[in-house]
């Protein structure tokens, strides 16, 4: 019988097979970034809960110091027999802490920590607002209030944080909602005033309305620090603490794999402001900040127009130190023209969401121009109503530049110089600031028609300014370095 014949195996048809057969490659770690677990975390409790402690307390603190000088700065005229222009140099001063210490806390922040300077900024402004109460001189009133600017000037931080939590999507309409808590501060501090002024007296005033910020800071535990300034100190444990609780608080997850950044070891560098591809968006934001003069320059029309009731009426304002206590038609007047601030807000969410940044801005900066022409070729021809109506649309409009100036402006810079860009963009307007009472109090009468023109040229030019800005932000990520910028 024959053997049966089998094909020999060789070595080398071995070595080929076990060549054919892959070997199994190492898996491959996930990554993420802040942006991507902002986005995949979404917009829930936590981020309301947010809104409502720092834009309800925080922004009705910082507008209710806005508002109590305009209130009470017909008081101490009378008290302390002060000059117009002794009036207006307490605003002065209080804008210009606000201006120097609007820069130097942005530095601060993106070296040290935006939740830092916060909490710095609130205990300083609550803690020199109520020392105003005692003031027992002129003198000490202007050095106090001064130093409640250079406090509430580290506010803006507060913004800087809510927009690094914030989904890209929800950033136009939530950054302009705690504007209406501004409004009810403003309303509020009015209202006290036209009680508690003619009864128990300024000083009671001001220490009621330190309580907002007090209370804030009872609750400041719960703010968080930026995970997105967190990551870029190289704390990436901190970032991913901050993550997880938002997460936690908002039943969600964190992405899972490696939380990866840049290291940022240069922040908060006023070179960087000035460098090649940030020096156009830098000067162009400063030109448009600049127009936020007639935001308070609107301010100080609404208490002239309160003068034109006032005068006449009682023979103190006839008195030498020019005593013009406010009567109740003119705390009205206040409150309809206050109310305008928000007027424009669903008109302003609705442009810079469809429109964009920067063609929303540059047409309400264009309107602007114009109302102002209006409202200064009608003022002493028409009736009081009519110049409240046209100062109600003025502040509206205003309000909508200030407010979409500075969600641009949170937005365009990268986190290494976020909160220093806020600071020095907030600068040029307290500038116009301090000029507006003297210009409202003092030289209205003197320059006369020559104002029309001189406002509503700065407006063009920002409109201008506003419609040629390198960068829209509409629906861009928030940048970590320079070099994510063009």
């Amino acid at each position: 019988m024959a053997a049966k014949w089998t094909e020999p195996v060789t070595i080398i048809s071995l070595r080929e097979l076990n060549l054919g057969t892959p070997e199994p490659q190492p898996k491959e770690s996930k990554t993420f970034t802040v942006e991507d677990a902002v986005e995949t975390i979404g917009f829930r409790r936590f981020h309301i809960a947010l809104f409502l402690i720092m834009g309800g307390m925080g922004v009705s603190a910082w507008r209710s110091s806005e508002s109590i000088i305009a209130v009470v700065s017909p008081v101490i005229c009378c008290e302390w027999q002060l000059e117009n222009w002794q009036g207006a140099l307490v605003t002065t001063m209080v804008f210009f802490g606000y201006m120097v210490f609007s820069i130097l806390f942005g530095l601060l922040a993106d070296r040290y920590g935006r939740w830092k300077i916060l909490l710095i900024s609130f205990l300083w402004g609550a803690y020199f607002s109520l020392l105003t109460s005692f003031s027992p001189s002129y003198i000490w009133f202007v050095f106090l209030r001064t130093m409640v600017g250079c406090g509430v000037s580290g506010h803006a931080q507060g913004l800087i944080i809510k927009t690094e939590c914030l989904p890209t999507k929800y950033r136009g309409c939530m950054l302009l909602l705690p504007q209406v808590f501004g409004l009810a501060g403003s309303l509020l501090i009015i209202g006290l005033a036209s009680v508690v002024i003619p009864t128990i007296g300024w000083r009671w005033l001001i220490c009621i309305t330190s309580i907002p910020g007090i209370l804030l800071l009872m609750a400041f535990m719960f703010i968080p620090e930026s995970a997105r300034f967190s990551v870029s100190t190289g704390n990436t444990q901190a970032a991913l603490v901050t993550l997880e609780r938002i997460a936690k608080m908002n039943r969600s997850v964190v992405l899972e794999g490696k939380l990866v950044e840049p290291i940022l070891e240069k922040r908060g560098r006023f070179t960087d402001l000035l460098d090649a591809k940030y020096l156009r968006t830098t000067l162009q934001i400063w030109v448009i900040c600049a127009e936020l003069l007639e935001r308070d320059l609107a301010c100080g029309l609404r208490s002239e127009s309160e003068a034109v009731v006032t005068v006449g009426v009682s023979e103190e304002s006839q008195s030498p130190c020019h005593c013009q206590v406010f009567a109740p038609s003119d705390y009205q007047t206040m409150i309809i023209s206050t109310i305008g601030e928000i007027a424009l807000n669903p008109v302003t969410i609705l442009g810079i969401n469809f429109l964009g940044r920067r063609l929303s801005l540059s047409i309400t900066v264009g309107c602007t121009a114009s109302s102002f022409s209006s409202i200064f070729a009608l003022q002493g021809i028409c009736f009081l109503a009519g110049l409240i109506g046209f100062l109600f649309m003025l502040r509206a409009l205003v309000a909508s530049n200030f407010n979409t100036i500075y969600i641009y402006t949170a937005e365009v810079y990268p986190t290494m110089m976020r909160s220093l860009g806020m600071g020095t963009g907030g600068s040029p307007c307290r500038i116009g600031a301090m000029v507006a009472p003297f210009i409202s109090q003092v030289h209205v009468s003197m320059l006369g028609q020559g104002l029309p023109c001189l406002f509503s040229s700065v407006c063009v030019v920002c409109a201008i300014s506003a419609f040629t800005l390198p960068i829209e932000t509409k629906g861009r990520a928030l940048q970590v370095s320079d070099a994510g910028l063009s």
